[in-house]
């Protein structure tokens, strides 16, 4: 057995349903011990060998998704500590997961340890990430949160798939109110020997529309998702290791008008209908609702407030782990990801074919009883081409292709000093080209080199206290128009460029954790600092302009989580948040982030039934902090109305999901829950997200409060 430095090192002690990722690996392995099924990657991940990182990690496992009745990763996620699912576009739905306050962009997506998103995989890929086949998901916050994504200026988020111990297959069938349906498969494969452990994954999920206050434009769209993946892992000799994972993930997402609705031109809105409907010749804005207010029916033209877009991603990963002796291990990987979109911006169409290509090499030696050494390079390519029809008919079109490489080369040493003292130091030196490729914008636009340290520190006071340091630096090209203020919505225009920097991050973060027989509690505060922040603006032609801003932005999150388990059914937990973002932030965001935020669960285990509670207080902010200006109505001349100002006090509110579930044998589960217990909502109890701003043009971008309500939902789960 190697020493205790090289056990997983993985993060802190939190409440039961975010355990350390020691406490969630250990049980499983001495499970697939017991079932003698070692391969080569487990019994090396056992040994530690494959950790690269010791900083404070939580972890979300399977039950905590199936508690939440998760059907994708942004559900998952949201409200774990330090993590908010932002949701910026009240018709598309475009979700941005943040991580310690940081921007969605920053945030950087893993599976098995490997990229597979693409730049644009981040908007509208998120919701249509499975949950089905998920063994856990790894959140590390903080700048170089992973040897192979230094550009996560937030954290990295770690989707960690399943893998079998033995034959059998899982059938998950769960129905609801608002068109909730979902359909999730599990097929497990286990040779004789032991050697070869294969899964088959598939789901399909869909929800309806939400149009709270019924001025037939919804304030959350139709969403529709398909998911196939097969993923194989093979021992060809003791010493070596195979895993080929393939998938491939479609999703079709559908905002606007209220399909089954008529509308003033006669168009009985269907996605086809919608679509083949667009003439070209918008209505006046004070003629898109009655009276000329965005609380009222809308009278425009259906395609006016169509958002339709059409995602499909192929990804692909084949990974060789080979142990040369004891010191000595190699692990080889490349990913590949395709992601195609086809969309309908209010008039304005956009498909873009997005490739991405990643290689890494990496070897650990162990230098002595008391030290890890981990080496390797990594490689990343990406070409994304973009295409309009409408853009291109503008003589003045600028398209947002864009080619993207990344070299690197780095350098871990994992140091156990005392029995009570773990350092890891890393070191990356990357050299970065960015390069828009339309011909009207000739030249590249980034080429740069960098070096990212980081250190991370674990100390264990006694049985009871340990601390957790991490410092380091990341960086991020920013490339995507979609990134601010949904910017590709004024796309038929063109876009225009000034980027010549990367984004720069110095980020710091400290956390305490306890351990006893029945409380655990950690409190953390960390503290990052970006420079060249990236912003979306209009040049002088009102053409969207993506620059960056001169002075350095900051965010200050402090967090504490505290469980305890009342009884051996019942545990109990409770985090508190906070998030302090200077001026330059604020002004960078397109919504207003969460700056107050409490949670309280409890999960009562008893017999064969399990009652699980979630209660999120959100806290109140002050809007006009984040540049939010709008108005509900425009007079007869299209002149905003100064008495319908929209308010700038978002108020404080709760929301509370149940589920309670029954295990009928051992073949059979039956379940029943709520989502957004007492329904509340932003245009239902507040006002629309809809608006016009000062100089009177229509929106969609007025969001700080949840869009979609309550939803009862039942479901049975079969375990073959």
């Amino acid at each position: 057995m190697k020493p205790t430095y090289l056990a997983i090192l993985l993060a802190a002690v939190l409440h039961p349903q975010l355990a350390s990722a020691e406490e969630v690996t250990k049980p499983e392995l001495e499970k697939i011990e017991r079932m003698s099924v070692v391969g080569v990657r487990q019994r090396l991940e056992q040994a530690g060998t494959l950790a690269n990182t010791i900083m404070k990690t939580e972890v979300i496992d399977a039950s905590i998704i199936e508690n939440k009745n998760a059907v994708n990763l942004s559900e998952a996620i949201d409200n774990s500590p330090g993590v908010k699912v932002s949701n910026e576009c009240s018709m598309c739905g475009v979700k941005r997961i943040m991580l310690n306050g940081m921007k969605g962009e920053q945030t950087t997506i893993l599976v098995d340890g490997l990229p597979v998103h693409t730049m644009i995989s981040g908007y509208y890929a998120v919701d249509a990430i499975p949950t089905t086949g998920v063994e856990r998901i790894e959140v590390a916050r903080g700048a170089g949160a992973s040897l192979i994504a230094p550009e996560a200026i937030g954290g990295t988020i770690n989707i960690v798939s399943y893998e079998p111990t033995e034959n059998g297959a899982e059938l998950d069938i769960s129905a609801g109110e608002n068109g909730y349906r979902k359909l999730g498969f599990l097929g497990k494969g286990v040779t004789e020997d032991g050697r070869t452990r294969a899964t088959l994954v598939a789901q399909y999920d869909d929800r309806d529309q939400a149009d709270a206050d019924n001025n037939q434009v919804n304030e959350a769209p139709m969403q529709e998702n398909r998911s196939l993946t097969g993923r194989v892992s093979h021992d060809l000799t003791d010493a070596d290791n195979l895993v080929l994972r393939v998938a491939n993930i479609q999703s079709e997402i559908f905002g606007g008008p209220m399909l089954g609705s008529t509308f003033a031109d006669g168009t009985a809105s269907s996605i086809g209908n919608v679509l083949s409907g667009y003439d070209g010749q918008p209505s006046d804005a004070q003629n898109l609702f009655e009276d000329g207010d965005v609380r009222k029916r809308y009278t425009g033209k259906a395609w006016e407030t169509t958002e339709w877009i059409n995602t499909e991603r192929n990804e692909a990963s084949l990974t060789w782990l080979r142990e040369f002796s004891d010191e000595w291990n190699m692990h080889l990987a490349a990913s590949y990801a395709d992601h195609k979109q086809d969309s309908f911006y209010e008039g304005f169409d956009y498909s873009a074919d997005d490739k991405m290509w990643f290689f890494d090499a990496r070897f650990n030696y162990l230098l002595s009883e008391n030290q890890l050494l981990t080496f390797g390079a990594d490689l990343r390519t990406e070409e994304m081409r973009s295409h309009s029809r409408s853009g291109s008919a503008n003589p003045d079109y600028v398209s947002d292709s864009f080619d993207y490489d990344v070299k690197g080369i780095y350098l871990q040493d994992t140091w156990q000093a005392t029995e009570s003292l773990e350092v890891a130091m890393a070191l990356r030196y990357d050299t970065i080209t960015a390069d828009f490729t339309d011909p009207n914008k000739p030249g590249t636009e980034l080429d740069e080199s960098i070096l990212s340290p980081r250190v991370d520190i674990r100390l264990r006071h006694n049985d009871e206290w340990t601390s957790r340091l991490s410092a380091g630096r990341g960086y991020r090209a920013p490339l995507s128009f979609f990134e601010t203020d949904h910017g590709i919505l004024d796309g038929s225009l063109g876009f225009d460029i000034d980027i010549d920097e990367l984004e720069r991050s110095n980020s710091a973060n400290y956390a305490l954790s306890y351990e006893g027989e029945r409380l655990t509690s950690t409190a953390s505060i960390a503290w990052t600092e970006v420079e060249h922040l990236a912003a979306l603006t209009t040049n002088d032609h009102g053409i969207p302009l993506l620059t960056q801003l001169d002075e350095k932005a900051r965010v200050i999150t402090s967090d504490i989580a505290v469980g305890y388990r009342l009884t051996d059914d019942m545990s109990l937990s409770l985090t508190a948040e906070h998030f302090d973002y200077d001026s330059v932030f604020k002004s960078s965001y397109a919504i207003a982030p969460v700056e107050k935020r409490v949670t309280l669960s409890m999960d009562w285990d008893v017999n064969d039934w399990e009652i699980f509670a979630n209660l999120v207080w959100i806290g109140s902010r002050d809007l006009a902090e984040f540049g939010y200006e709008g108005y509900n109505r425009l007079d007869a001349n299209g002149q905003v109305d100064p008495s319908s100002k929209k308010t700038t006090d978002a108020p404080a509110y709760v929301t509370v999901d149940l589920k309670v579930s029954y295990q009928v044998n051992d073949t059979l589960s039956v379940y029943s829950g709520v989502s957004n217990l007492f329904d509340y909502t932003q245009a239902g109890d507040e006002e629309t997200p809809l608006f016009f701003d000062a100089e009177g043009a229509f929106d969609v971008g007025y969001i700080y409060g949840p869009l979609r309500g309550r939803e009862i939902y039942a479901g049975v789960k079969f375990s073959f």
